[in-house]
C-alpha cells in the first residue's frame, strides 16, 4: 500500500478530517487514549467516517511510518449521497438502476463490479462503509477507472439504503442461490436497485427480507456459485436487454 494513501499520527489524522479529506476510515489502537484520540473519534462521528479498534501490530504491518496508535486511509473515489444521486437521474428524465454490494471484501470483485456497472448504464454503486473491500488504488485499478468516474454511495447500513430506494420508487432486486425464481423470469424494467452478495456468505437476512423479489442464475454445472463479478455482469446485462428490447 503507497504511503500517500495513509495518514499516520494523531494530529495529521485529525488535520485530515478537519480540512475534509475523503477519509475512508480509521484504524487506532485498542488501548490508545487521550485529548487527541477523543478528537478524533468526536471528529468522525460528525464526518460519519466509521473507526475500528486494533492490535498495535497491525498498525506496525501497514506502515513504518511513526502511526502513535492511529492510522485513516484516504480514498481517491468521491461520495456521493444516495438521494442526491436518484433525485438526479430522475430530474434528468431517466430511469434509475442502482447496484448494491453486500459484503464484498475482494477489492478485485469490487472494481470488475464497478467496471460492469459502467459498461451496462449503471447510475450508482451503494456500498457499506464497513465489511467491505477499501476503494483504493487496487480496487479503481481493477475496475479500469470506473470507480472514480461512476457516482459511489457509501453507507452505513445497506438496509437504510435499501429503505431509501424503495422510498424514491425502486423495486428492489436481490440475487441469491436462495430464490425459487430464475433470473429471466423477474421484472427488471423500471427503476431498479440490484443487490450483488458476497460468494461466501450471500446477502445479508435483512437485505433479503427487503428486496421485492428474489432471483437467481440457473446453472447447469457442478460448480454451486458463480464469481459474484461475473454474476453481476449477468444480472446488467439482462437488465439491459429489457431496458433495450
Amino acid at each position: 500500500m503507497a504511503d500517500k494513501d495513509l495518514v499516520c499520527g494523531i494530529w495529521p489524522v485529525i488535520e485530515a478530517l478537519r480540512e475534509g479529506r475523503n477519509v475512508e476510515k480509521i484504524l487506532m489502537r485498542r488501548e490508545a487514549g487521550g485529548d487527541g484520540i477523543k478528537q478524533i473519534r468526536q471528529l468522525a462521528r460528525e464526518r460519519d467516517v466509521p473507526w475500528q479498534p486494533v492490535p498495535v501490530e497491525k498498525l506496525d504491518r501497514l506502515t513504518r511510518a511513526e502511526h502513535q496508535g492511529v492510522v485513516a486511509f484516504l480514498s481517491q473515489v468521491e461520495e456521493q449521497d444516495l438521494n442526491e444521486v436518484i433525485t438526479r437521474v430522475y430530474e434528468q428524465g431517466g430511469t434509475p438502476l442502482l447496484v448494491a454490494i453486500d459484503g464484498v471484501t475482494d477489492v478485485r470483485n469490487i472494481g470488475a463490479i464497478a467496471r460492469s456497472a459502467e459498461c451496462f448504464g449503471v447510475d450508482a454503486l451503494v456500498v457499506p462503509k464497513m465489511g467491505t473491500a477499501r476503494l483504493g488504488p487496487d480496487a479503481v485499478k481493477s475496475s479500469a477507472g470506473a470507480l472514480l468516474r461512476k457516482p459511489v454511495c457509501r453507507v452505513n447500513r445497506l438496509t437504510d439504503a435499501v429503505r431509501a430506494a424503495k422510498d424514491q420508487g425502486l423495486r428492489v432486486v436481490a440475487l441469491t442461490e436462495k430464490a425459487a425464481a430464475a433470473l429471466h423470469q423477474a421484472d427488471l424494467s423500471g427503476p431498479l436497485m440490484v443487490v450483488m452478495g458476497s460468494e461466501d456468505e450471500g446477502i445479508s437476512d435483512p437485505v433479503l427480507r427487503m428486496a421485492d423479489e428474489l432471483v437467481k442464475i440457473p446453472m447447469v454445472g457442478t460448480i454451486a456459485s458463480l464469481n459474484v463479478s461475473v454474476a453481476t455482469g449477468i444480472a446488467l446485462h439482462a437488465v439491459s436487454m429489457t431496458r433495450t428490447s
